[in-house]
């Protein structure tokens, strides 16, 4: 009873949910290597250095970068290839790209690749609904993903065979070459497809919870042991002194800070130093030696910008278990946070949902298919009798 119970309710989540599920998934898959592609987008900025060719002091880069005075940058980002443009970044007002070397600002490229990516990270999210419409769509998705979290849980259980013998065992396994019907193939992938992905796909989908509802990101730092933090404001970091800033001294060269960063942090990707729009005694540089969706591999560092001696170091580990975990599942959820492999995973594990809600689907239409036939028959078995009585 339990069994039939915990399939009648899977069934009815996969029809319900099953469309949306559908979408995030195939959305999912095209965006497996989102970030190599920007990365890919972006290599238009790239130019290889003249030999002997020095890269452009920090100050020179942000005073070129700001010339126009059309734009005012709150970071300057500089890559260990040396290749790589340096890029004066605005936060979500946007950025510009600059050769390290030459200073010449990069006429933006048309980035065509990159609005196709925002588009389908648009229908991934919220159907790619704007304006006010938008929080339906997301209620929509979000209670879509909590039933596809159902969905992988209860098909585990249902994966399991009524009796376990090697003959049943192995149609749940792998592609039988006997499920040669429509309802027996679809049948076999369901269950061979749902076996391979169920450990992936449940990290993919719970993670993806913790960004729909306050409850999910609340309970990640509860496990941790810790206070949530309160919602729109920022996790509180640790508590950095300020030195007094000595009259009449001189800002040390942010390509000091820099450098002394990179001697910290010698496997180093990007370094990215901070633009205080007002003075400040200190300034921060963020090491990322990773591939940019790393948590683990992020760290800051807090110096003194007068005499460039460092105030505070803030490796990943420094971080509370709480921050460090809502850390990994931001990252989890697509796979970056493992590198190459991960994401390819997370993109495998998504094309498996795919499989699994169209099978899914199919075998659910079917069953609905053959249940209307039954009523038919019994309908016409009934009216049968009736006409046989009056004749009687």
């Amino acid at each position: 009873m339990f069994r039939k119970t915990i399939f009648w309710m899977h069934l009815i989540c996969g029809v319900l949910a099953g469309l949306v599920v559908l979408m995030m998934s195939v959305t999912g898959v095209i965006l497996t290597y989102e970030r190599q592609l920007l990365a890919w987008e972006d290599h238009a900025y790239y130019a290889e250095p003249e030999p002997g060719q020095q890269r452009l002091s920090a100050e020179a880069l942000v005073a070129a970068g700001t010339a126009d005075g059309e734009f005012s940058p709150q970071s300057l980002v500089i890559s260990a290839d040396p290749a790589a443009p340096a890029m004066l970044s605005a936060g979500r007002s946007g950025s510009r790209y600059l050769n390290p070397y030459t200073a010449e600002i990069y006429t933006p490229h048309s980035e065509s690749l990159g609005a196709f990516l925002s588009t389908m990270r648009g229908w991934h999210r919220w159907f790619n609904v704007s304006g006010e419409g938008r929080d339906t769509a997301r209620m929509i998705t979000g209670a879509s993903n909590l039933m596809f979290l159902f969905l992988v849980l209860s098909g585990l259980y249902l994966w399991l065979p009524a009796v376990y013998r090697w003959s049943t065992m192995r149609m749940r396994l792998w592609f039988h070459p006997n499920a040669k019907s429509g309802q027996a193939r679809d049948f076999n992938w369901h269950h061979v497809f749902g076996f391979w992905a169920a450990i992936p796909l449940a990290v993919i989908v719970a993670t993806a919870t913790v960004f729909y509802y306050p409850w999910a990101n609340n309970l990640v730092y509860q496990l941790a042991g810790e206070e949530p933090p309160v919602r729109g404001r920022a996790a509180p970091a640790d508590a950095v002194s300020e030195p007094e800033i000595p009259a009449g001294a001189a800002l040390a060269p942010m390509d000091e800070l820099l450098q002394t960063a990179a001697l910290q942090h010698p496997a180093w990707q990007t370094l990215s130093i901070n633009l205080p729009a007002e003075a400040s005694a200190v300034r921060t540089v963020s090491i990322d030696e990773g591939n940019g969706g790393q948590p683990q591999k992020r760290h800051g560092m807090t110096l003194n910008a007068y005499n460039g001696e460092i105030v505070a170091l803030a490796p990943f580990s420094s971080q509370s278990t709480g921050r460090q975990a809502r850390s990994w599942v931001r990252f989890l959820h697509t796979g970056e946070a493992l590198g190459l492999i991960g994401q390819t995973i997370a993109g495998l594990a998504s094309f498996a949902g795919v499989l699994m809600v169209w099978t899914g689907l199919a075998l659910a239409w079917r069953r609905f298919v053959a249940w209307q036939r039954r009523i038919r028959k019994a309908r016409a078995t009934q009216a049968s009798g009736e006409l046989e009585a009056m004749m009687d």
